[in-house]
């Protein structure tokens, strides 16, 4: 297992992403990006036309499809097999059916498996996702949960999907809302800070500021 595990969990549009991909690169760490692992998943089985209900099925596609992870550059690369789908995963109906996989028990401890391996293979990793320090890594060395008001989550929602958007900022939130609800009640890695978690709330701050913030306690955990 890595020297040292960041983790950084937290609802969607809460800045996680972001954040820990920039606390990597301060850290000279690799950057896990699990929500891209859910992405790549779900392309896997609209591709093979799984029933995305089906635990089954979605099992079944991660069974026979080889997924591939990398870090290049300081950003996560996925291939499912040798086609390199890093971009075509943000597609926001992939983004919209990844709600599948999460619900699904068993794929999900598939993919957790997947994450220990990447950072079995790693000196430095910061995680970020929805149970990275209560399922996958609850031994990690610093967790981190953020957290943003719905409204503020629906414009930085609003800002990233650009023209490929189009749904008004009051459906944004309804969509965030609906899918923190989802999430939170799942039966198998719900959404919920780790015990030991460190709460940040980044209504008011910018990327930097977090980023600066998360830094600074990390530095602090591992001071001789």
């Amino acid at each position: 297992m890595a020297d040292l595990i960041v983790t950084i969990d937290g609802p969607a549009a809460s800045g996680k992403s972001t954040v820990a991909r920039l606390l990597a690169r301060k850290l000279g760490a690799s950057f896990l990006d699990t929500g891209a692992m859910y992405r790549a998943v779900t392309l896997a089985a609209m591709q093979a036309g799984a029933d995305l209900s089906s635990q089954e099925e979605l099992l079944g596609v991660v069974q026979t499809h080889e997924f591939q992870f990398s870090v290049r550059a300081g950003q996560m690369r996925i291939s499912i097999g040798a086609v390199d789908v890093t971009e075509v995963i943000r597609n926001p109906r992939v983004t919209a059916n990844a709600r599948y996989i999460a619900s699904a028990p068993k794929v999900r401890e598939k993919l957790v498996q997947m994450q220990r391996q990447f950072a079995a293979s790693r000196q430095k990793i910061v995680t970020e996702g929805r149970d990275q320090g209560t399922v996958a890594f609850p031994d990690a060395d610093i967790k981190f949960y953020l957290t943003a008001d719905s409204v503020e989550r629906a414009r930085r929602r609003q800002a990233e999907l650009g023209a490929q958007g189009g749904e008004s900022l009051e459906q944004l939130q309804r969509a965030l809302e609906e899918r923190d609800k989802s999430d939170q009640n799942r039966t198998v890695g719900p959404l919920k800070p780790a015990k030991d978690a460190i709460v940040v709330d980044t209504t008011n701050l910018r990327i930097d500021e977090v980023v600066d913030k998360l830094l600074k306690c990390v530095k602090s955990a591992n001071a001789p």
